[in-house]
């Protein structure tokens, strides 16, 4: 399989494609790109067979990835367009899956205390809980409210528990018929770093994409459906270097003074050279932006506004 180091389904089917200089679509995948406004772009990716699951590495399952020009100088305006967005694509994959009165759970992965980490934890406090008030206070609710809980169990780390451990405890308990996760991605792309909200009905694998990966959280382990939602934080630093180098050779190229090396060198998969070279010395670090703490706050309101709505 090739080499991924990106939690996105449309990322990782575009390198597949290109390492294997296929112009159509993978066979056991099919794509589909809808246009919201000028900002925002909505891409549907399904996994619909084993090949397709083979070539991505992803299960098979439906991938939608929403892409935000501009969020990072969003206002209000812009973070409202994003969360219904969030709301619509989420609302839909839950009616897939569960009735209207089911139980959800929710759950936010990552550690509070590292910002590119913390988003989980921070969208969970914006979530509006209401198991506990259906069952001592049911009167101030209306009658179709659905029962939502939520936890942010931390990481393995501080916890010493295994956030599968804790999640499988506290499904046991509840019996919460869909679970909705929360988690910080890695990406292949500077550009979708917090500007990109993925959703998956397929579960997620936490740390994957960092080379720190934990146990599943999915129906197959959970024996419940298991809805991810992420949102790219970090890259590694061979990914910042070859789009770095992209960027060198398309201005040489702009100022007439490229070559026919450098055309070549632009064609060829600098990720793995680059990561070849860095990993040795343990420089293939994973780097988030500096304005991430302002970046985090404004996914945080994308990600939570969207699920409130969407329940």
């Amino acid at each position: 399989m090739y080499n991924f180091r990106t939690d996105l389904a449309i990322e990782r089917r575009d390198l597949y494609r290109s390492a294997n200089n296929i112009e159509n679509e993978i066979e056991g995948i099919e794509t589909e790109r809808e246009e919201n406004n000028e900002n925002i772009t909505t891409t549907r990716v399904k996994v619909t067979n084993e090949k397709g699951e083979q070539a991505i590495g992803k299960p098979i399952g439906t991938y939608i990835t929403i892409d935000m020009k501009n969020l990072k100088i969003a206002g209000n305006d812009e973070i409202q367009q994003a969360s219904e967005i969030v709301t619509k694509e989420l609302k839909n994959l839950i009616d897939k899956h569960t009735n209207k009165e089911g139980d959800i759970l929710i759950v936010g992965l990552g550690n509070v205390y590292v910002t590119p980490d913390s988003l989980g934890p921070k969208v969970v406090k914006d979530i509006d809980i209401t198991r506990h008030l259906l069952r001592y206070a049911p009167q101030y609710l209306e009658k179709d409210t659905r029962p939502i809980s939520a936890i942010a169990p931390g990481v393995l780390g501080t916890t010493g528990i295994e956030t599968m451990e804790v999640i499988k405890g506290i499904v046991e308990n509840i019996k919460p018929k869909l679970i909705i996760v929360i988690d910080s991605l890695a990406s292949k792309s500077i550009e979708r770093i917090s500007s990109t909200v993925q959703i998956a009905d397929t579960g997620i694998v936490p740390g994957a994409g960092v080379g720190n990966t934990r146990n599943e959280i999915s129906e197959r382990t959970l024996n419940i459906p298991v809805i991810a939602i992420g949102v790219p934080m970090v890259v590694d630093a061979a990914t910042i270097a070859s789009d770095s180098i992209d960027l060198f050779i398309e201005k040489l190229q702009n100022e007439a003074q490229s070559n026919e090396y450098l055309n070549q060198l632009k064609e060829t998969n600098k990720y793995d050279l680059i990561r070849e070279a860095l990993i040795p010395k343990d420089y293939n670090l994973i780097v988030t932006p500096k304005e991430i703490d302002e970046l985090i706050e404004n996914m945080k309101d994308v990600v939570a506004r969207g699920i409130n709505f969407a329940v």
